[in-house]
């Protein structure tokens, strides 16, 4: 697998030059700065691009090009989204990069409760407690109906957090919360939350889903005639939240986008931390199964802890080792299949992939990182998934 990092752009703390100590051999970024809908002209390609290359590397894979919620939705202005979505497309193209990744997570693009939680060996690690996610819910944002998503027991635990919290970790949470809005951070309000909600006002999975084939439908037919690769992000963590739907949560909902629109082009993105949440997820399956449509993989590992409520557990972002995937049955798993495909002549024959999250140890304490996006952190993951691979070659 080649083995990437990602960076976040001239922003981003950890300095592109200093990566090849690292041993990274390629990067996964995108242009957070363009608003979902927008186009990703040649010109700000060009800028990323150069950067990444006067630095010694290849822009490997976009992650990612956002699909805006009008898309998610099919609100009015649809049409325009999805032409620039695909004039993005085609731009990139323009510019050699074949690999984009996306995820169709309505709103949160992932929801953590806690961003730096104390670990016993002295660093820190994210994490989603679903009482502590309760509490927001129903006495913070006060989501009308909430109480349906809750047991008489969670409630009644819920509001016991919430009356035991000070007003600064009430604002707290709510910020852990929010920073899994795309490009929200801290700037956006409750009532900025309780009407992107109300969006998705009659949109249950099925329509979701509908709307994700739609989309892929319109989509995938530019990629593939364009040789590029799009590749689905799953849904973080796979079960619902704020009475959203979630349509890429185990393997079957993979089997039936990838056979609704069924192109090369349409594929996944194998993140074995956010599908491996839930306990009946089996990594090394999900390749065998589906390998053939990997663009794309995310190493990373959670750890699920008991909270009563087996099909929404708590999690912690665990070392790359140590959590509840089978990391090196998944890693050959993957190496299995980049051979298969060599075999079988495949250019993109080799998968993509990076250490994703990673716990902050020693100057990452220090170093105010993007929450899960460590460099010490991140740097051991790479090592560790490295050395499986050596072994598996």
């Amino acid at each position: 697998m080649k083995q990437c990092w990602r960076w976040f752009g001239p922003h981003d703390k950890v300095a592109l030059e200093d990566l090849h100590q690292v041993g990274v051999e390629g990067i996964v970024s995108a242009l957070h700065h363009i608003l979902p809908g927008d186009v990703w002209s040649d010109e700000e390609i060009t800028r990323r691009q150069s950067l990444l290359t006067d630095a010694g590397f290849n822009w490997d894979v976009v992650e990612s090009l956002p699909v805006s919620e009008v898309i998610k939705t099919q609100s009015a202005g649809m049409a325009e989204h999805l032409g620039a979505y695909k004039t993005s497309l085609e731009a990139l193209a323009r510019h050699g990069i074949k690999t984009v990744c996306y995820n169709f997570m309505p709103i949160l693009d992932w929801t953590r409760t806690s961003l730096r939680a104390p670990q016993p060996h002295g660093g820190t690690a994210m994490l989603f407690s679903l009482m502590d996610f309760a509490a927001f819910d129903l006495h913070i944002l006060a989501r009308p109906n909430a109480h349906d998503d809750y047991s008489a027991d969670q409630r009644q635990t819920a509001r016991a957090l919430y009356q035991n919290m000070s007003d600064d970790e009430r604002l707290a949470l709510q910020q852990n919360i929010i920073a899994g809005l795309p490009g929200a951070n801290d700037t956006w309000s409750l009532a900025d939350i309780s009407a992107l909600l109300k969006t998705y006002d009659g949109i249950n999975p099925d329509r979701l889903r509908a709307n994700l084939i739609d989309f892929l439908s319109e989509v995938a037919p530019v990629a593939e005639r364009l040789g590029m690769r799009l590749c689905c992000h799953p849904d973080d963590p796979p079960f619902g939240l704020l009475g959203l739907p979630r349509v890429m949560s185990n393997t079957q909902d993979y089997v039936h986008v990838l056979d609704a629109v069924d192109l090369p082009a349409n594929g996944a993105t194998l993140c074995t931390g956010s599908l491996g949440v839930s306990a009946d997820f089996d990594a090394a399956g999900f390749v065998d199964q589906l390998g053939p449509r990997i663009h794309f993989a995310h190493l990373r590992n959670t750890k699920r802890l008991t909270n009563g409520d087996p099909t929404r557990p708590d999690f912690f972002e665990a070392a790359h080792l140590e959590g509840d995937t089978d990391m090196v049955a998944t890693i050959r798993a993957l190496i299995a299949e980049e051979k298969r495909r060599a075999a079988e002549g495949r250019t993109d024959w080799q998968i993509p992939m990076r250490p994703d999250h990673g716990q902050e140890l020693l100057y990452d304490r220090e170093a105010d990182s993007m929450p899960g996006y460590p460099l010490i952190g991140r740097m051991r993951g790479l090592a560790e998934l490295r050395g499986i691979m050596a072994a598996c070659a």
